[in-house]
């Protein structure tokens, strides 16, 4: 066989690509057969952070592509069967009853004799970038409420609902009702035209009918039956189920973000554009993002010698999972402007710092003078210490950021069902789950950047701004322990603090994320007595 020959066989044996929907379309023809995220993927056998993507613009390729082409393809079947029964049947009805049918009604103002897409571009955002991207969908005839039952004329992603609290009542049987003898049975004037944007009441409705189509599993079950399951597969081996948990953990932390965010506002995006200086500048280097962590040591002691108390912060990274993330593309802006509706990284020169003799300083040692590309975290921290509360330096000069419009509740359930289930393993000296979720917190951060452990979640600007959020945070508590009368002796990393004095009047002691745990005492300082013979 020649060159030629086996390459014509290679090309025979490639098959055309399977036609894909739109993204947008995609997303609709799941929400309106009500399936989850979490359903499809497990169908298709990958991760609901991956139908994400495929919903937000990538697409599949190989086997894959073709099943999930086949796929839409059966729920495009399905929906389009569905509504010419319905429309058949309502139009059977409307004429046994003597009503004209749908179709032939006239249309009134507020009145939509057409169902509205939901991928119609006029009902999906606000106009202060503040919407969640989900859409209305006026239906042709009412159906049932999915929170009382009554018939309701929208749908709102993928379920049917009332707009306004008021229209939502339950009756008395659970049933849905009829309408009243002699009402039409298309929209009200309740129904916002096509043209308008949806009402505030809108978005404050969609979190409980969301909630009626999630699966009874929640995200703290999740963690409870992989424990139970990791367990009863080792025969209760503790050892090798936490080893199996622990190796396992980045993947069944992707899965607990996508439970979590069932009901979300915000879409994650998985993997969006990101600017240069985020990406690493070679195979093995860093991107040029600083983070500010602490490595300070207090370089003179109050005179005399005195006991040090090591404390152990508990959970700085789950706690810093509570930080201002931005949601959407990364923009570049100019200018010393700084808008705290939004979040991401910015080139500033940092202010002089004077406390270095009793306080670390907030961007960490650093040798190069000179401005440096800092995180949302670490700039809000400057511009808090520059405040009239503390007037400890001047503001930070802002030259130049890349933004997003952000929120600080976008891991918050994610990080409490972790924390939930970190309390309830430490009431109940379970060490496996404990391990477990330490791993899966800790490991979802190190590797939401440029990682080869997790393909689902790139990530580099959240992981800057987590990581800086725990060492911003180690910072405030040593300017706590400083005002409160202590002497701070080091700050090291996100969970150290060595301080000299009665901590506990400061901090509570414990193992909670609220909580501090000594690490090791020890004595430091030279005598009294002894410095002043060595001054003679």
């Amino acid at each position: 066989m020649s060159d030629f020959d086996a390459i014509d066989s290679l090309l025979d044996a490639v098959g055309p690509q399977a036609e894909l929907p739109p993204c947008h379309v995609r997303r609709e023809l799941r929400e309106r057969a009500r399936l989850s995220k979490a359903q499809v993927a497990r169908a298709l056998g990958v991760s609901p952070s991956t139908l994400s993507g495929w919903e937000g613009g990538r697409d599949p390729a190989g086997e894959i592509r073709a099943k999930y082409a086949y796929l839409l393809d059966g729920l495009n079947a399905k929906l389009a069967t569905e509504s010419a029964t319905e429309t058949e049947t309502g139009t059977e009805s409307a004429t046994e009853t003597g009503a004209a049918p749908a179709a032939e009604q006239p249309v009134t103002s507020g009145t939509a004799a057409t169902a509205t897409p939901l991928s119609s571009p006029d009902l999906g955002q606000d106009g202060d970038g503040g919407g969640d991207g989900e859409d209305v969908e006026l239906l042709v005839a009412p159906e049932p409420c999915v929170l009382c039952g009554r018939p309701a004329g929208q749908r709102v992603a993928g379920f049917t609902q009332h707009l306004t609290p008021a229209d939502c009542r339950p009756t008395a049987t659970g049933a849905p009702a009829a309408p009243p003898a002699g009402q039409s049975t298309g929209h009200t004037s309740k129904a916002p035209p096509r043209t308008t944007r949806p009402a505030r009441a809108t978005k404050r409705s969609k979190g409980p009918a969301r909630h009626a189509f999630q699966e009874p599993s929640g995200p703290v079950d999740l963690i409870r039956e992989a424990v139970q399951g990791a367990l009863d597969e080792h025969r209760g081996d503790v050892d090798a189920a936490t080893a199996v948990l622990v190796k396992r953990a980045i993947p069944d932390a992707m899965r607990l973000l996508d439970e979590t965010r069932k009901g979300a506002r915000y879409d994650v995006i998985a993997h969006p554009w990101i600017p240069d200086i985020l990406k690493k500048q070679t195979a093995r280097g860093a991107d040029q993002i600083w983070e500010a962590r602490p490595k300070w040591t207090r370089h003179e002691l109050p005179p005399g010698r005195h006991q040090v108390t090591a404390l152990d912060i508990n959970g700085a990274y789950l706690s810093a999972l509570k930080t201002h993330l931005p949601l959407g593309r990364l923009e570049h802006s100019t200018g010393p402007a700084h808008d705290r509706r939004r979040s991401g990284v910015h080139l500033i020169t940092p202010p002089e710092w004077e406390h270095e003799a009793v306080l670390p300083n907030p961007i960490g040692q650093r040798d190069e003078p000179g401005p440096l590309w800092v995180t949302e975290p670490t700039l809000r921290l400057l511009l808090r210490l520059s405040g009239p509360r503390h007037q400890l330096c001047e503001p930070p000069q802002i030259h130049e950021s890349y933004t997003s419009g952000a929120t600080e509740n976008l891991l918050e359930k994610f990080r409490t069902a972790l924390k939930d289930a970190r309390d309830t393993a430490i009431e109940q000296g379970d060490t496996v789950t404990l391990e477990y979720v330490k791993a899966m917190y800790s490991k979802f951060v190190s590797t939401m950047g440029e990682s080869n452990y997790n393909r689902e979640l790139y990530r580099p600007d959240w992981m800057h701004l987590i990581r800086s959020q725990a060492f911003a945070n180690l910072w405030l508590k040593a300017l706590k322990a400083h005002d409160e009368g202590l002497a701070v002796v080091r700050a090291m990393g996100t969970d150290e603090l060595h301080v000299i004095g009665d901590w506990r009047r400061v901090f509570a002691e414990g193992r909670a994320v609220t909580e501090v745990k000594v690490k090791d005492t020890y004595t430091a300082g030279t005598d009294a007595a002894e410095h002043e013979g060595e001054g003679e």
